[in-house]
């Protein structure tokens, strides 16, 4: 019943996103793997619409914040309001406390304001002063940047990165693709939205993220999953080019979101198993922000997808 509903929802977003299906489904992977994505891509590739319709499927609330360089942690988690008619103080929520949260342009805000996240998305939960507060239990953050735009941006620190489940990078769609848009975009202007859609509750969604974690996955697969996370620590005992090209590799936690990403692809394929091509789908995405590259990579031109790329060669595949 639940892989049912999921694949309504994948509908449903693959009609309100034109010619971005591996966002929308790294969107639902996200959701069944517990996790926060990061997206990048020039503007006008429908981002934003897109974490607005998967909260238009489902059964919570949603809010967005516009990240700007004069915005304060409170703005994000709440702060304290002084009562006189009482002499208390009381706890006022900011916007974190929603079950979706989009952080629009994240990597305009400064450091002080994206590490107010850093609690939020690894904990769950919000400090302030001295008490902690809980957050909704189907919490999750969709952050976006604009890669074109460098002046008066604030690159994300490590640690930030480390907490993204996954970073996906989108293009510019083709000609055929931006026809439909066009046509979409139209149709709605004239008569709204004609799609209606699905609403998954929150418990379906939690029966659902049970589902993928108990698939059925190989020793020699999971030994084949520690083994690409390796590759970026050691890169010379897999590839002796890579040893160059590598400074620092990924944490543990890119293992983890891996057998997460992993799993939740496998289950929205509808299969009852993992396979090496779940691993290989998800790998890009999971590993892309988790690698830093050497000085000698960048001078050379290599990117990051490249070095994934070569990994994927050199770890042999049970």
């Amino acid at each position: 019943m639940a892989a049912e509903q999921f694949q309504q929802l994948q509908r449903y977003l693959d009609s309100q996103i034109i010619g971005q299906h591996a966002l929308t489904k790294r969107l639902l992977i996200a959701l069944l793997a517990d996790g926060h994505l990061l997206v990048e891509g020039p503007p006008g590739l429908a981002k934003t619409r897109a974490i607005n319709a998967l909260a238009n499927g489902l059964d919570g609330d949603f809010h967005r914040v516009q990240f700007t360089p004069d915005l304060l942690p409170a703005d994000l988690t709440g702060t304290d309001i002084y009562r006189p008619e009482t002499g208390e103080f009381v706890f006022q929520q900011g916007p974190l406390f929603h079950n979706l949260v989009l952080a629009d342009e994240i990597n305009r805000a400064p450091a002080k304001v994206q590490s107010a996240l850093l609690e939020a998305m690894a904990e769950r939960q919000i400090t302030v002063g001295n008490k902690t507060y809980d957050l909704p239990h189907l919490f999750m953050v969709m952050a976006t940047q604009n890669p074109l735009e460098q002046e008066g941006t604030y690159p994300l620190p490590e640690a930030q990165l480390d907490r993204f489940l996954m970073h996906v990078e989108i293009q510019y769609p083709g000609a055929e693709t931006e026809l439909e848009i066009l046509r979409l975009t139209r149709d709605e202007a004239l008569a709204g939205d004609p799609v209606t859609p699905p609403q998954l509750s929150q418990r379906d969604i939690f029966m659902a993220r049970q589902s993928a974690l108990s698939l059925h996955m190989a020793p020699e697969l999971e030994h084949y999953l520690v083994q690409l996370v390796m590759a970026t620590r050691t890169p010379a005992r897999f590839d002796e080019k890579m040893a160059n090209w590598i400074e620092f590799g990924a944490s543990p936690r890119a293992t983890i979101s891996l057998d997460r990403c992993a799993r939740a692809h496998a289950w929205l394929s509808g299969r009852d198993f993992v396979g090496p091509d779940d691993i290989q789908a998800v790998m890009h995405n999971v590993l892309r922000h988790r690698i830093i590259l050497s000085y000698q990579a960048e001078a050379e031109g290599i990117s990051v997808n490249e070095v994934l790329d070569t990994i994927v060669a050199a770890v042999a595949v049970p």
